[in-house]
């Protein structure tokens, strides 16, 4: 059984920083690129990161580039998302997912579509 468990995010004010996480298990995870999406109350889910299956590559949205960065230990079968500057607008229900695809990251794995696993998402607060 494929589960994708990300860590708890939780209530935090504008500027400040968090890093969250997401282990995988029933999965090899060292042929899966993971990426990180968040979905805002009414709006729909939004591609944030990407890392390549071996982590030797990355890509994020133009929005978060700046502030978020995504990065994974395949020892542990874990990826994370390092978010700094953290904005009231980066509310929102976090997701983890998982593609199997052995290319580099790349702004063609933005689409929610293609994912073949997703966590259950955890809740980010950002108070101004």
């Amino acid at each position: 059984q494929v589960q994708l468990a990300e860590s708890e995010g939780g209530l935090v004010q504008a500027g400040a920083s968090l890093r969250l996480s997401c282990a995988a298990s029933g999965i090899i995870f060292g042929i899966y690129a993971m990426a990180w999406f968040r979905q805002a109350p009414g709006k729909e889910r939004e591609f944030l990161c990407v890392i390549s299956y071996s982590g030797t590559s990355t890509y994020c949205s133009d929005s978060v580039k700046d502030r978020f960065t995504i990065s994974r230990d395949n020892a542990r079968n874990t990826v994370f998302l390092q978010m700094n500057s953290l904005k009231p607008e980066d509310t929102g229900v976090y997701y983890c997912a998982a593609d199997r695809s052995l290319t580099q990251a790349s702004g063609a794995m933005s689409s929610v579509g293609r994912y073949d696993y997703w966590g259950q998402g955890t809740q980010v607060i950002v108070s101004s």
